[in-house]
């Protein structure tokens, strides 16, 4: 009995510490990417100890509130709705329909970039591009061709110069990568996107408009080839 009552003890502490956490977060407008104060300094703050307030950070660490960075400690964050696009990409079943959902999706944005890219882009951009492609051939592994391809594409997205674009596909990027990994089964499938790839950024330079939404919709539409038969 007495043991139980202990547990719920340190239970209601480390409650009040997670509380008086979120209300010093409110006071001091605390917000992304601002670090909290130290365990001690906390622990003096709340009249707790540092165990307690230790437990307390584990659990706001837990929901995707703060994280841990070298040298700076706690530090807030929130990659609540970037863990649930984890779960989500991890239960989605890619299969020929679901790919043809999340492409038509990408079809939408990337392909009616063209006007907004040739505003924007330059030879740098340019350049970077063929970089990323270069990378995404030579990748040793077909997982990291996969995240190249991802980086392409929201690089693309990027210098479109939308903020909400690309904080769209920054969040899907769990979704849309292991799409790509579904897609790259094989060196062949790697080599086809790099001269995809090509050929969309030959259309930009040229600043080439029907070029440029031939080239994308065919190589958005091409990856169902390399989508596994037992995924269908």
């Amino acid at each position: 009995m007495a043991e139980t009552a202990d547990i719920e003890d340190k239970g209601s502490a480390v409650d009040h510490v997670v509380d008086a956490l979120r209300r010093l977060m409110r006071e001091r407008n605390l917000g992304l990417g601002d670090a909290l104060p130290s365990e001690a300094e906390l622990a003096s703050m709340f009249g707790a100890s540092r165990n307690t307030v230790r437990e307390a950070i584990r659990i706001l660490k837990a929901y995707g509130i703060v994280e841990s960075r070298q040298k700076v400690g706690a530090v807030i964050t929130d990659r609540r709705q970037q863990a649930l696009m984890d779960l989500f990409s991890f239960a989605i079943d890619i299969s020929a329909e679901s790919f043809l959902d999340i492409q038509g999706f990408r079809r939408l944005i990337e392909v009616n970039l063209s006007d907004l890219l040739f505003e924007t882009i330059d030879n740098a951009a340019i350049g970077k591009l063929h970089a990323i492609n270069d990378r995404m051939r030579d990748a040793p592994e077909l997982a990291e061709a996969a995240e190249l391809d991802f980086t392409f594409h929201a690089t693309l997205v990027g210098f479109a110069r939308n903020q909400t674009l690309s904080q769209v596909y920054g969040i899907l990027q769990p979704l849309l990568q292991r799409l790509m990994e579904a897609g790259k089964r094989s060196r062949e499938a790697v080599d086809s996107a790099y001269d995809e790839h090509r050929t969309i950024i030959e259309a930009l330079e040229q600043r080439d408009r029907i070029a440029y939404a031939y080239h994308m919709n065919r190589h958005l539409q091409a990856g169902l080839q390399f989508i596994a038969p037992k995924a269908v």
